[in-house]
């Protein structure tokens, strides 16, 4: 199974408009970075996890040529507006894009993509089945998901487990209970925002402390703002076992 790494930015990606801070102007292309997603290839069905605002360009950045399903994470725009572009799947595919997501995100699908709903179809809308997630393990094809849920300042966000692999976007704190389905993880991604506190992300300091008290094999920052510096100072600084996300990384689990 390969995970792709579509987007490793925060809400505003980086650069960030019109800012000049020295990551925004970097050359690296390691810090240019589109809003979180991964791309997730198994053996029999291939699902994208979050479709931000950049979900068209990733998709075609990554030569995406055959997609089976969304699932969301939370409903925050950087996490769902993209969802219309599901569409030239459809052309291509001649049916729905399977779509798995928790009671209150649908909430939010069917209010921001108000018309896939209607009564009346019209022509060329996005079509999709809807799925309702929890806290249960569920299915996608070959691909068995176990959520995780976190806490992102106030609101629950879904994580996942597949596998030895755990994948965290937008978590502040994280319950001793959930902790429990982490840990054992080879493989850990969970957001790293910035240096500074923050309200509602791990910073930097944080994230590292939860890495460890994990202690998985490996893990990945995501999420990330300018705020955190340039890729390359911070990998000189990060602690054995940890390292930024970029996009386009591909691993193997």
């Amino acid at each position: 199974m390969t995970i792709t790494f579509l987007g490793t930015g925060t809400s505003q990606g980086v650069p960030v408009i019109a800012c000049n801070c020295e990551v925004c102007i970097s050359t690296d292309k390691k810090d240019k970075r589109l809003r979180t997603s991964i791309l997730i290839e198994g053996e029999d069905k291939v699902v994208v996890v979050d479709s931000g605002p950049d979900f068209r360009y990733q998709m075609l950045r990554a030569n995406v040529q055959h997609l089976d399903a969304i699932v969301f994470t939370h409903e925050h725009k950087d996490h769902i507006a993209g969802m219309d572009d599901i569409r030239a799947f459809n052309y291509k595919q001649k049916g729905p894009i399977e779509v798995y997501a928790s009671p209150r995100v649908q909430t939010a699908l069917k209010r921001e993509f108000y018309y896939i709903f209607e009564e009346f179809k019209y022509p060329g809308i996005p079509q999709l089945n809807l799925h309702t997630i929890g806290l249960d393990p569920f299915k996608i094809g070959d691909i068995n998901f176990t959520p995780i849920e976190v806490m992102h300042y106030m609101l629950p966000v879904l994580g996942f487990r597949i596998k030895d692999f755990t994948y965290i976007t937008d978590a502040k704190t994280v319950s001793e209970t959930e902790k429990e389905k982490i840990k054992g993880s080879k493989i850990l991604v969970i957001n790293a925002l910035q240096i500074q506190s923050h309200i509602s992300h791990f910073t930097y300091d944080e994230a590292i402390a939860f890495a460890q008290e994990i202690g998985a094999e490996k893990t990945y920052f995501t999420h990330i703002s300018h705020r955190l510096g340039k890729h390359a100072d911070v990998m000189d600084q990060l602690p054995p076992g940890i390292e930024l996300a970029y996009d386009g990384l591909k691993i193997e689990i």
